[in-house]
């Protein structure tokens, strides 16, 4: 099976099937302990409708942060209970797997990821890093000798790579993406409002209202949450012109990050560019008008895969279908 092992949500993918399962990178935990609440069925959806409601008792946690383990243990609990719920309580081996991980994330942060599946039930384990999964995905040309470029914006990281002949040209890869733009918009009702709100109100606003440049209709929308100085829930109205103002830092941030890796590939591989243009996939690139901005930055064609939110996690299950003719290109722990 491949897994998208995302900081917002994880993804598996099986070979021939597509993708079987799409869930919250959520897990609820007894405060205190990394005891998994309801027999460790408390994972995904279930642990996600949990967050910022929890009892004094109750933890509901993320266990990544910017796309790599934050907390060991319970990542193990979670790719466990992904795996058993994909692969069936009763199969006496386990799946061999492939997870896609940041390129731009350590040797210790590898192994974690490594560890985690071997614990969770996985019989053998391949890493491929997620602009290559994302290309795949995406049905870029990435084995053909000419350059393709992906822009795979997820919850903690935006991957920007340029590809030829199946492997990374260049690449960069930064801890600004989906949660930075949530964080954005709550340190604005703070600031702006003297209002506090909840990781999920904030995406709500940012599915809802919230845009990367001005929208050909401005709209308004109700938001409520609990107010600094009184301490009492109250709601308010906000705009998508304000939110958009919010957001600003963080669309900089990637378009930066895009201009960066433009600046540094080979002229043969930019003089392809021009012709093939960007590709943008994940999560986070479903942000209104994010690939006009990106294409006003960079002056190349730029346009929104299909499915962006499952490009990466369709990457893996094309990558285990040639896993014999690429899987000296994957990194792969021998001791699995």
């Amino acid at each position: 099976m491949g897994i998208d092992l995302g900081t917002c949500n994880t993804l598996v993918a099986v070979r021939g099937q597509g993708i079987v399962l799409n869930e919250p990178s959520v897990v609820a935990v007894r405060k205190g302990t990394n005891q998994v609440l309801m027999n460790g069925e408390a994972v995904g959806w279930r642990a996600k409708e949990m967050l910022g409601k929890t009892p004094g008792s109750i933890s509901a946690i993320r266990p990544l942060k910017d796309g790599v383990i934050s907390d060991f243990e319970i990542t193990e609990a979670m790719l466990g209970y992904f795996i058993r719920k994909v692969n069936g309580k009763g199969r006496i081996f386990g799946p061999r797997v492939v997870i896609s991980i940041p390129s731009g994330i350590t040797a210790v942060e590898k192994q974690a990821v490594f560890q985690s599946a071997e614990r969770a039930g996985a019989r053998r384990t391949f890493l491929i890093e997620e602009p290559v999964a994302a290309a795949i995905g995406a049905g870029l040309p990435f084995a053909e000798p000419t350059a393709s470029m992906i822009v795979d914006i997820g919850g903690g990281t935006t991957e920007v790579a340029i590809m030829s002949l199946a492997d990374i040209a260049t690449c960069e890869s930064v801890r600004v993406a989906g949660d930075d733009m949530d964080e954005a918009i709550m340190n604005h009702m703070k600031r702006t409002y003297n209002m506090m709100i909840g990781e999920q109100t904030a995406e709500r606003i940012k599915i809802e209202i919230g845009s990367a440049s001005p929208l050909p209709q401005e709209t308004t929308m109700e938001v409520r949450g609990r107010d600094m100085i009184s301490g009492l829930p109250r709601k308010t109205v906000i705009t998508s012109e304000e939110i958009r103002e919010a957001l600003l830092e963080p669309v900089q941030g990637i378009s930066e990050a895009v201009t960066r890796t433009l600046e540094r590939a080979e002229p043969e591989l930019a003089a392809d560019l021009v012709e093939n243009g960007i590709m943008m996939a994940g999560g986070g690139s479903l942000l209104r008008g994010l690939t006009s901005v990106i294409q006003k930055a960079t002056g190349l064609d730029t346009r929104l895969a299909e499915d962006p939110l499952t490009c990466v996690a369709r990457g893996t299950a094309i990558y285990l279908e040639h896993l014999e003719e690429w899987k000296t290109t994957l990194e792969n722990d021998m001791s699995a």
